[in-house]
């Protein structure tokens, strides 16, 4: 890759202040240095932001190190509870659906099935 030196610079400024005029070239510097410092500003928040949350969760994980993990293990028993009673719920109703099978030409609610459902308040009435 060939080296930028003065004569090349040169050559560059004499293109930009050709293209862009004498008039336009502070007002260009203004706002690329403006697009500088906002762009400087918002990379040092994210920066303090990552360090601020680094710096709560080191404290957090030292503070409930030896909680959590009860907590953690009371949460899994309870939802290991939920899980069994649900899938005792869902045996119950298939085992009742075996015993008492349907007919695939009928609704849950027992009423065959015969087309789409009108509702009576809404036929034309010619």
């Amino acid at each position: 890759m060939p080296n930028i030196g003065t004569p090349e610079l040169l050559i560059i400024l004499l293109v930009v202040v050709l293209i862009f005029g004498s008039a336009k070239l502070p007002q260009l510097a203004r706002s690329l240095g403006k697009s500088a410092r906002i762009l400087k500003a918002e990379t040092k928040g994210l920066r303090e932001d990552d360090d601020e949350q680094s710096e709560d969760k080191q404290a957090s994980q030292s503070k409930t190190a030896g909680t959590a993990d009860a907590a953690g293990q009371d949460a899994a028993r309870d939802r290991a509870a939920q899980l069994r009673a649900e899938a005792a719920r869902l045996e119950r109703e298939a085992a009742g659906q075996e015993a008492a099978p349907r007919s695939q030409s009928a609704l849950p609610s027992g009423e065959p099935i015969q087309g789409v459902p009108v509702d009576p308040s809404r036929t034309r009435k010619s």
